[in-house]
């Protein structure tokens, strides 16, 4: 896998929010989350854990106002600090990966291309106004304000689910096993992957 330890941190403060993260691509699942939305935090706890990720996040944002700022702020730094780890050791990587994810009758599909283009596109179909703490808003939209700043090119889809918050957790399963597959370094792999010869 090579010496150089794909590892980053970052910090984000705004006059909303203060967002802390360090990352280890290569880690062993160590997980410590604080955002103050207890959904959210399950959700990115869910996210590292099953990409395989060692992951220390806290926000400090202004929830007395609502979670937007949070979330969208957290999808920032943690976006950033992915395409930080990654740095210009893309050149080995899968970049490409793609899983689905069940949680009972919840079934989500995600399509990751590491590409350094941007988008996401995605159609969860939730009900709910919230789960827990977490507008159900939110998620795409944390799923949109992570894939700018990763580099990523994302598509989240669930296929069928009758539960809100099944329908999000396997959202967040599949694209963890997705990222988990596009960020593996590829065996003996030194090229870009990519005909364009950059990322």
């Amino acid at each position: 896998m090579g010496d150089e330890a794909r590892t980053a941190g970052v910090s984000r403060e705004t006059g909303e929010t203060r967002v802390e993260v360090r990352l280890d691509l290569d880690g062993v699942g160590a997980v410590e989350v604080s955002t103050g939305i207890g959904f959210f935090d399950h959700m990115l706890h869910a996210l590292a854990f099953h990409a395989g990720w060692s992951l220390e996040l806290k926000c400090e944002g202004d929830l007395e106002v609502d979670d937007h700022h949070t979330v969208e702020d957290t999808g920032l730094a943690l976006g950033q600090t992915v395409a930080r780890a990654l740095g210009e050791r893309r050149a080995g990587i899968v970049r490409f990966g793609h899983a689905y994810a069940p949680l009972d009758e919840a079934l989500a599909r995600a399509v990751v291309d590491v590409s350094g283009r941007p988008f996401f596109a995605g159609d969860l179909d939730l009900r709910r106004e919230r789960v827990g703490a977490l507008s159900c808003e939110m998620v795409p939209h944390f799923f949109h304000s992570f894939a700018q700043t990763a580099g990523l090119t994302l598509h989240v889809n669930v296929i069928h689910g009758a539960n809100d918050h099944h329908r999000i957790e396997a959202s967040f399963k599949a694209l963890a096993l997705a990222l988990r597959d596009a960020l593996a370094l590829r065996e003996g792999g030194k090229g870009v992957p990519s005909t364009k010869g950059v990322l």
